[in-house]
């Protein structure tokens, strides 16, 4: 004969089991949930391949604005820019004597002059053969002016030195466009004496020379290419300074703020014998990163 007490204690029983099987399926939950919140909240980050590495994009430092849709390549094979923006090209002693008339009338607006260079075995500085004649005849016909040293210094201190030396050179003249650091890996077997260089050293000397350019009141403009860019520049420490970027295709891709973009070694321009490097500055990169900014901010402030 069943107790009377039986019906009470199978529903006590139930419940106990009812509430056991609750816990274990928190506990569960909870075991799984800190492994789910992390996968979800770290967003895939951005890569290139360069030089056959995998590089991560630092997604916190400015970022380009330009796309392939803002360029237009022409028949003649220069390439346009959508926004705000000026023409030009860069030349050394390489180019031989130049029709600077021609170069105006071509629609060329400005031009980075090589103001001189850094000897890539002896270490010596020299100004270039042809700085001066081409210095006053661009003047002369309206073309707007900014040099570059090609640098091969391995300290800071040499990297100081060359920029003291331009500034010596320029004796306080005026200047339209920046003064560039043109710092590059010597890719033939002949024993540079920056093959050894790193890149913090590169980093550091690149922002010695800039230091000394922008202390005298011109603007300093930092050149590199995907390798120099990707590989060797620490972007981070350099984000005071402009940069202009070497990449031969049909727009920029290099993933961080640039203002300058040299798009081809194999220019033609009236007045300049042989192929000749041309250059777009783009003029509203400057409105671009404030309008990111406000963008990154107006998704701040619905996010939360």
């Amino acid at each position: 004969m069943r107790s009377p007490l039986y019906p009470l204690l199978v529903l006590l029983s139930l419940a106990a089991l009812a509430c056991l099987a609750a816990l274990l399926l928190l506990t569960v939950r909870r075991a799984l949930r800190p492994a789910q919140v992390q996968e979800a909240d770290e967003p895939e980050q951005e890569t290139v391949t360069v030089g056959g590495q995998e590089v991560v994009i630092d997604e916190s430092l400015p970022l380009s604005e330009l796309e392939e849709g803002h360029f237009t390549v022409q028949a003649d094979g220069s390439i346009t820019y959508s926004g705000e923006a000026a023409y030009g090209i860069d030349v050394s002693s390489h180019q031989g004597e130049i029709d600077w008339a021609a170069v105006a009338a071509d629609g060329v607006d400005f031009v980075m002059l090589r103001i001189g260079n850094r000897g890539y075995t002896s270490g010596s500085i020299s100004q270039d053969g042809r700085f001066e004649e081409n210095f006053q005849a661009a003047r002369e016909n309206g073309i707007d002016l900014g040099v570059y040293f090609f640098s091969q210094a391995v300290s800071a201190g040499e990297a100081r030195e060359e920029a003291e030396q331009v500034l010596d050179w320029l004796d306080g003249r005026p200047l339209e466009c920046p003064v560039a650091y043109d710092w590059e890996h010597i890719t033939s077997d002949t024993g540079a004496r920056t093959d050894d260089v790193d890149g913090g050293t590169v980093t550091a000397c690149a922002i010695a020379f800039c230091q000394t350019i922008e202390a005298a009141g011109y603007t300093p403009l930092i050149y590199c290419n995907g390798m120099l860019g990707y590989l060797s520049y620490d972007v981070e420490q350099l984000q005071d300074y402009e940069l202009w970027y070497a990449e031969y295709a049909s727009y920029p891709s290099f993933a961080y703020a640039l203002t300058m973009w040299q798009y081809t070694d194999e220019g033609a321009v009236e007045g300049v014998s042989g192929p000749v490097d041309r250059n777009i500055w783009v003029l509203d990169a400057g409105a671009q990163e404030d309008t990111r900014q406000e963008e990154n901010t107006a998704q701040e402030e619905t996010a939360s």
